[in-house]
């Protein structure tokens, strides 16, 4: 356990640090750096409280232990404190390995159909609902940044904004929940445009990129960006706006393309625009950094490859299968309605145990 109580030091006396620095009114005049230093206060109070846990375990088993020889109870409760210790060891391991920094962040999340027409846009419009509700079962906000929608009512586009309300403890961050989404999501049920009753699968994709907080995080040159505006339209390409409101922006030195048509004023949707520009430079930025990183510092469940098919919707047995994880349940009806809980923590669990593994490996 020396290893862990070396690594933990620093940890300890940066978190005093930032404890000091949180008391000094001062700080709290940048709204910017006081929601950074109390994010990673909180982060580090879990390596603290770790801390003191195993500390005080094993002083209690060392007590035992001294008194073991002379008094017989002792030596009957040794046991338990020596498991209890050994628990409180493990815990403070566990806390010491590395978060991904992006936990704490909010997202920008986004939903695509794929092949499957209009029964793919259907699809994609059933995973924002499910997105949606579970984002109000954790207390989140979720906000509709910009949407295409289909003839029947899906979507074959559609972006939301969601957020955290005020600041969480990384692993209470919606980042660190909803990072394993990305990827393709397929579906297998009968379609309502289908009049044989058989049933089709078909797919759609979803990409979850880490909002940028501070817009100085990105730096973007005006002087690479391409700016059109044009009509915003709606389903079927029903034109919806009679002013050119909508704006498209296009960051030429990586070709990524974003746009927004949702507010009818052409400023808010630029606004909007360079803000999911922003979230995905960042995430572009940190993908070319995951595939220069080691096998043992990457995601063992989050991938950068947005084609991998990562869960199936099953309608007509109510199963979802998350392929990853291994994660099966017969009751999709409950997920669909907001219950993605269970989906999402057999994820962090998975990925955790890889990572201790792999820390335990080192």
């Amino acid at each position: 356990m020396s290893e862990a109580f070396a690594a933990a030091q620093p940890l300890l006396a940066e978190h005093e640090q930032i404890e000091a620095q949180l008391a000094d009114p001062a700080v709290h005049a940048d709204a910017s750096r006081a929601r950074t230093l109390g994010r990673r206060y909180a982060e580090l109070s879990r390596v603290a409280g770790a801390y003191r846990a195993w500390q005080s375990a094993q002083d209690d088993a060392e007590a035992a232990a001294e008194l073991a020889d002379e008094d017989a109870s002792f030596a009957a409760e040794l046991p338990a404190l020596r498991a209890a210790q050994d628990e409180a060891a493990a815990r403070l391991r566990a806390v010491l390995i590395p978060r991904d920094p992006d936990d704490a962040r909010d997202v920008i999340l986004e939903v695509k159909a794929g092949e499957g027409g209009e029964e793919s846009a259907l699809f994609a419009a059933d995973l924002l609902r499910m997105y949606v509700r579970y984002a109000e079962r954790m207390g989140w906000s979720a906000q509709v940044l910009d949407s295409t929608e289909s003839d029947l009512g899906g979507y074959k586009d559609v972006q939301i904004a969601v957020k955290a309300r005020g600041t969480v403890a990384p692993e209470d961050g919606v980042w660190a929940h909803l990072k394993y989404e990305g990827g393709v999501h397929r579906v297998q049920r009968v379609p309502v445009t289908e009049s044989q009753g058989r049933i089709h699968t078909s797919a759609a994709g979803v990409l979850v990129f880490p909002e940028v907080e501070d817009e100085g995080e990105v730096e973007i040159d005006q002087n690479d960006l391409r700016i059109d505006v044009y009509r915003s339209s709606g389903p079927g390409g029903q034109s919806v706006n009679t002013t050119d409101s909508a704006v498209r922006i296009t960051h030429v030195p990586t070709g990524i393309v974003v746009s927004m048509q949702n507010e009818k004023s052409q400023l808010q949707n630029r606004e909007q625009a360079m803000r999911v520009l922003r979230a995905r430079l960042l995430a572009a930025r940190q993908e070319e950094a995951a595939a220069a990183a080691s096998e043992a510092r990457r995601s063992q469940v989050r991938t950068v490859d947005r084609s991998e098919r990562i869960r199936t919707y099953n309608f007509p047995e109510n199963r979802i299968a998350d392929h990853r994880t291994g994660y099966k349940a017969y009751n999709l009806d409950q997920v669909l309605a907001g219950d993605l809980g269970p989906v999402v923590e057999s994820a962090i669990s998975t990925d955790e145990a890889a990572r201790l593994a792999a820390a335990a490996d080192q």
